[in-house]
């Protein structure tokens, strides 16, 4: 997905793709309370409910003691740039409002997008993120910072509030900031498959994160390498200990 060449589509054309508010949520609430909040952002295409089609509820719930709230984050809301306003108003305070020892945001392509934009402005709010397959902007921005010599030696832009056109840097700027400058905020995980085109975007960030924060796995952009990757976050990384009961 290229989400810049989105963000240009007509005006008729975004009729097409609604973003309704309040953003809609679907969650699977452990009986008793539950240590940890999850909260899944679906890739462009997908909603809500495809987390549970896939497996991913499922393998939380079992891993962890966790509460999930599967977000209906469509691409409407990127599109209209609406997305932190209504995913931090409708879904994630009023989630967080339980009280939980940590929150956790896991999406993949678009979702993991989401995650990291998120966490970049609400570093506060997160304790973790796993992106999979994570959209992270344009080839030429990607070709920029890999002429540069990789994440450490590209030359990142001063901080700024962002918007149609410098929120890709922006969010590149905070990737360095957290990974490289020591800034506060959540820990990052990333995985993607080996045959994925959004991979060499993804290998950026993966050159800046400790090698077990990174997972690679068969297959291209779809939901069996994301699920793949899941199981392997929820067996290899602290997620399970840090969530535990």
């Amino acid at each position: 997905m290229r989400l810049a060449s989105v963000l240009a589509l007509s005006c008729s054309c975004l009729r097409l793709l609604p973003a309704p508010s309040p953003m809609r949520a679907v969650a699977a609430l452990r009986p008793g309370g539950a240590r940890c909040l999850v909260v899944l952002l679906p890739g462009a295409g997908d909603s809500a409910e495809d987390f549970a089609r896939h497996g991913f509820v499922e393998a939380l719930s079992r891993a962890a003691s966790v509460d999930v709230v599967s977000a209906d984050a469509t691409l409407g809301y990127y599109v209209k740039n609406t997305f932190l306003q209504r995913f931090g108003a409708d879904v994630l305070t009023p989630a967080r409002a339980r009280g939980y020892a940590e929150t956790w945001l896991v999406g993949p392509s678009m979702g993991g997008y989401g995650a990291l934009a998120y966490a970049s402005q609400h570093p506060g709010e997160v304790q973790g993120v796993l992106a999979l397959a994570p959209w992270l902007g344009d080839r030429d921005l990607e070709a920029e910072i890999r002429a540069a010599g990789g994440l450490a030696k590209w030359p990142p832009p001063p901080p700024e509030t962002p918007n149609a056109d410098n929120y890709q840097r922006q969010l590149w700027r905070w990737l360095k900031a957290r990974t490289l400058g020591g800034a506060p905020g959540p820990t990052l995980y990333v995985g993607w498959g080996r045959a994925d085109r959004l991979g060499s975007a993804d290998l950026l960030l993966a050159e800046a994160l400790p090698p077990d924060h990174v997972y690679a796995t068969a297959g291209g952009h779809d939901w069996e390498p994301w699920r793949a990757l899941l199981g392997t976050f929820l067996a290899t990384s602290d997620f399970a200990r840090r969530c535990a009961p």
